[in-house]
């Protein structure tokens, strides 16, 4: 048997360009205050904490959570690539369901460089070597960064098979624009149009624009995970609950199928999600909200059709239906999405359980999804990892 695991609280501060950002000890630990404060209760009541980041130093979770005090407890150090926060968020729902805790805090926070994403230690095997032959092989353009190249090469890949065209990208980000303006929390609030996305700096000649990639950005995010009896005993929230979520890596087919969707993770998307609605009993028809890993514009709209928001090839046709916001058929990214909130990479994962926890409780002010009852975030990291975590309303 297993426990249900509620999220009892959520914290998260603003996305910030690197450089506006404060240290990430300072980030970490006020998105962690928050939380607690959301749920009513203090850190000494927390039986395990996880702490998720890409870049930093072993026990950088220690000198986060030092901050709110020394207990003694295990702290766990988690790095997954930018499925960084949703893997501590899976390991913490973990151990609560399994009766471990009963009291979790999971953290998530990214003190990031400005610029494209690279290795930082050339002096060993790269864990994206396999991946970067099956690039070379299929798209080339070894000159552009990492996660562009393979991104954009998944975009392209989508733009022959199926004859998507590059405004589809762009009406993706435009979209993202105008959720992300009504949201405080965000790193970029101005609205773009589709056209202000096409006449964007060119970054591949017509693959993607400087406005289809999101920004390297610094920031922190937190929740608190607690069982039912928990909850009860202590007068927690019970307004969210953890439904359902599993996680994946890569199968063969990202390194033989010959296909630059399947390198960056369509597969792990598609498998993660199905195991999800399979544990839910529900399907994506059911779904009111989504937050997806849009790390690139392109990403978005090809895991559009790997979590079965659509049919395969049929991504172009739901955007332009605008079924992918307000009054459509599912909101995807309300919060803007790593395209205009920002993607501080151990963060993500929890910011998308902080956006979805305030949808359905209600609370989500001018970007609130109507009656939203049932939630899904998707996390994907390159290497790989997918976490995919469906949220239920309670009240």
């Amino acid at each position: 048997m297993t426990n249900d695991v509620y999220v009892a609280g959520v914290g998260m501060v603003p996305f910030v360009k690197p450089g506006a950002n404060a240290p990430y000890p300072v980030m970490a630990e006020q998105a962690a205050r928050d939380a607690l404060a959301d749920a009513g209760i203090g850190y000494d009541h927390v039986q395990q904490a996880y702490a998720g980041y890409v870049y930093g130093d072993s026990t950088s979770g220690q000198k986060a959570l030092y901050r709110l005090g020394m207990h003694g407890i295990p702290i766990f150090n988690v790095n997954n690539n930018c499925a960084t926060g949703s893997t501590a968020l899976f390991l913490a729902r973990q151990a609560i369901a399994s009766g471990a805790v009963e009291c979790a805090l999971v953290l998530g926070f990214e003190h990031m460089l400005p610029g494209a994403l690279g290795v930082v230690f050339d002096d060993r095997p790269s864990p994206f070597e396999d991946f970067d032959r099956q690039a070379d092989a299929l798209v080339g353009m070894a000159e552009l960064p990492l996660a562009l190249r393979y991104f954009g090469g998944a975009g392209l890949a989508h733009m022959r098979k199926h004859g998507t065209p590059l405004q589809a990208f762009a009406a993706i980000r435009a979209k993202a624009s105008r959720h992300a303006a009504q949201n405080p929390l965000a790193l970029l609030r101005k609205e773009l149009t589709t056209g202000d996305v096409m006449a964007a700096p060119v970054l591949w000649p017509e693959v993607m624009t400087r406005l289809m990639a999101c920004p390297p950005t610094c920031g922190a995010a937190a929740a608190l995970l607690v069982s039912e009896g928990y909850a009860k005993c202590h007068g927690l929230s019970r307004a969210v609950r953890i439904r359902a979520q599993a996680m994946t890596t890569d199968r063969p087919e990202a390194l033989t199928s010959g296909d630059m969707m399947q390198v960056v993770g369509y597969g792990m998307s598609r498998e993660a999600a199905q195991m999800v609605y399979e544990q839910a009993g529900v399907g994506p028809h059911d779904l009111d909200a989504v937050e997806l890993h849009d790390c690139f514009a392109h990403n978005e709209l090809i895991s559009y059709e790997a979590l079965g928001l659509c049919g395969e090839g049929k991504a172009a046709a739901f955007i332009a239906a605008g079924d992918n916001t307000y009054g459509g058929r599912v909101v995807t990214n309300p919060s803007g999405g790593l395209l205009s909130k920002g993607h501080p990479l151990g963060a993500t994962g929890l910011a998308q359980c902080y956006e979805l926890t305030h949808q359905l409780r209600g609370t989500a002010e001018a970007r609130q999804v109507e009656r939203a009852r049932l939630a899904l975030a998707h996390n994907l990291g390159l290497g790989g990892a997918c976490v995919v975590t469906l949220y239920e309303a309670m009240h």
